[in-house]
Parts: structure tokens; sequence; C-alpha cells
């Protein structure tokens, strides 16, 4: 075998349509655009576009906020955690964090950690370790002889800004 010899497997790769090559063809004459107008013609980038009159994605108001310094959180109610513990699938003596709740398969998502929530009913005395709680989690825990640990994941962006900014003056000041 030679370099010349190796191929594509037969189907891996589809020719391309050759149009306006004749009635023969099925793309003969207008290359398959139909007749006539806009579309028909290159260079045609109109989605959206309403002939002049205000479109409708520009009329409709915006609404809403994003917030840059939002926090995002894998949400975990009390209930489901409990559940998970009744089916053997959450060490009741171990400390329950982000890891083994995304391991058991119920914190998704939450690049800042896990919130604990207290929907749901708990009874096992559990002790965890988590980045946010609500105090109806916090009390429903310390209710059945549980702790819960709340992780400091630090200032907030905007007061690291500020702080950077006092830094900054109090070293050009000297």
């Amino acid at each position: 075998m030679k370099l010349t010899d190796i191929r594509d497997n037969d189907g891996a790769r589809k020719g391309r349509i050759r149009v306006g090559r004749g009635i023969g063809s099925g793309k003969g004459k207008t290359s398959g655009r139909g007749q006539k107008g806009q579309k028909s013609r290159s260079g045609v980038a109109i989605k959206g576009f309403e002939g002049g009159q205000m479109p409708l994605h520009m009329r409709i108001p915006k609404r809403g906020f994003n917030n840059p310094f939002g926090k995002d959180y894998a949400e975990v109610n009390l209930g489901q955690i409990q559940a998970l513990v009744d089916n053997g699938k959450l060490d009741a003596k171990a400390t329950i964090d982000h890891a083994t709740l995304k391991a058991a398969g119920v914190a998704r998502g939450g690049k800042d950690g896990v919130r604990l929530l207290g929907k749901g009913e708990i009874t096992a005395k559990l002790t965890f370790k988590v980045a946010g709680a609500s105090k109806g989690a916090v009390a429903a825990v310390e209710k059945v002889g549980g702790s819960v640990e709340v992780i400091d994941r630090g200032a907030p962006e905007h007061e690291k800004k500020a702080a950077r900014a006092a830094a900054n003056k109090a070293a050009r000041a000297q």
C-alpha cells in the first residue's frame, strides 16, 4: 500500500451539487432558487428584516437584569438529602459537602458551591459543610441534632475591587 492509494470509505464525503448545469441536472437555469426577487440573487441577508418597518425584536421592550456579581449555587432541599440517606446513597455519618452531593447526583452545576434549602422533612442527624443555607434549613438540621457549617467564599467582587483601589491609592501616596 502506498500513500497515493489511501482513500476515504465509500460515502464518507458527499460531493457538492453542481448547480446551473442544464435542465437534465435538475438544478439548471435558476439553480433551485426560484424566479426573481431578492432571494434569487447573491449577497442576501434578510433574517428579521421587515421591509424597513421596525423589526419585532426591536419593538419588544427589554426586561430583566443579569447580575455580573451574582453567585451560582446548586440548590438542594433537605427532603432530597433525606431520600438519599434512606436509599443508602449518602453516608449519614460522613460530612456532606458539594463533592458528595455531586457524586450522589443531586447538586447539578453550582460553580460557587451548594446552598441548602429547607423544603421537605429531615430525620437523620447529619453534618453539612456548604456555601450557603437558609435559616429554615439550618433550624431543621439543628432540631434533629445535626450541624451546618457555612464556608466563607471570600468577599464579594465589588468589595475586592474597592480594596484593590484603596491599596493602589495608598501605594501612589508614598
